[in-house]
């Protein structure tokens, strides 16, 4: 299973899922985006770019098929990889993914926190006003939920870590992830062909339920399920569901 992380997040697979994982027999793989982890910036990358290194990895590691699961900023290029190496992803699955940004009929900021629409739209305007948002704008403590805060003085505290560890040089990888998933994605959602579960939380305010739904709708073989009460970060909890997905 390849992890794709959100923004912003190293490559380290999740601890809280390991048990799991290797219960159904999973092997957990990822690795660190550009910007990231001391990983070179490719600030003007497209974001299907990211099926090339996934492709390079396996071929390192000399597999020939994967799963993919992705979490927010994570889950485009869940996505892209599936559409990009249709021969090598057997199935996707999508938590509290965001739509793209030119996402028809969908007001993306619609039940979203007020910092998490500025952001959007400085993200809408380029790099230099993304930067001063994101070095003048305080963390809204508004963006979890209470189910959130309390997966986070948890099992899910491990995003704490690699959070850090992804902006231990600064937020450049996260103002280059923000732009990419901001510019066209660079693939049609429907040459994903492989079956994907969007996994959502009902109470998500960073990325409102709304997108899930919409990628759901537009996605070949999708299954769409939104779990009562739960947040952006706390849908994490009912994750070994969607790795029994990913295991088929």
């Amino acid at each position: 299973m390849f992890w794709h992380g959100g923004t912003p997040n190293t490559g380290l697979p999740p601890e809280p899922l390991l048990a799991d994982a290797e219960r159904l027999g999973l092997r957990l793989v990822g690795a660190d985006r550009p910007g990231y982890g001391g990983m070179t910036r490719d600030p003007d990358a497209p974001l299907v770019a990211v099926a090339d290194d996934v492709a390079a990895v396996l071929d390192h590691l000399g597999l020939e098929r994967c799963a993919t699961l992705g979490h927010s900023g994570g889950d485009p290029r869940a996505l892209a990889t599936a559409a990009r190496l249709p021969d090598r992803v057997t199935r996707v699955v999508a938590v509290s993914s965001p739509a793209p940004a030119d996402a028809e009929g969908l007001d993306r900021s619609a039940g979203a926190p007020a910092g998490i629409a500025r952001e959007q739209r400085a993200a809408a305007e380029g790099r230099e006003a993304l930067e001063a948002h994101l070095e003048s704008e305080e963390f809204d403590p508004e963006q979890f939920t209470p189910s959130d805060r309390a997966a986070l003085q948890g099992p899910w505290s491990w995003f704490m870590g690699v959070v850090a560890a992804a902006t231990a040089d600064g937020p450049d990888g996260q103002v280059d992830d923000l732009l990419a998933q901001q510019r066209p994605w660079g693939f049609p959602l429907d040459a994903v062909a492989a079956p994907v579960l969007v996994l959502h939380g009902a109470d998500d305010r960073i990325v409102p339920p709304a997108h899930g739904a919409w990628l759901a709708a537009r996605l070949r073989q999708a299954r769409l399920e939104v779990v009562p009460g739960a947040g952006h970060v706390s849908v994490l909890e009912h994750a070994a569901g969607a790795l029994a997905f990913l295991r088929g």
